[in-house]
């Protein structure tokens, strides 16, 4: 396989910060009195934990929403034109006819 111009870019960039993240975790090896791969392997660890806890759990739909849904998209062919398009206000109906047939509103 033949290295292109970017290949070898990249890879002495790779290089480049190696040598510089060694750079920073030696001075912290001397001062703690640990290895520099514990002290390595503690970074990234703990990097890669606090993505995992940064994403936000996703919120449980609630059974109406569910409901409302399945309905909206019962409701939605009736207000819509052979073309696909919506029908002049055909959104606004299909929402308070679905809202209606799921146990939104009581009328």
């Amino acid at each position: 396989m033949q290295d292109c111009p970017e290949c070898r870019r990249r890879e002495m960039l790779a290089s480049q910060i190696r040598g510089l993240a060694d750079a920073m975790l030696v001075p912290v090896a001397r001062a703690t009195g640990l290895p520099p791969e514990l002290i390595q392997g503690f970074v990234e660890g703990t990097t890669t934990g606090a993505v995992a806890a940064g994403k936000a759990k996703s919120r449980k739909r609630s059974a109406y929403a569910r409901k409302y849904k399945e309905a909206f998209k019962r409701v939605s062919k009736k207000y819509k034109l052979k073309n696909g398009k919506w029908q002049a206000n055909g959104f606004r109906r299909a929402v308070k006819e679905a809202h209606r047939v799921a146990g939104g509103k009581k009328k």
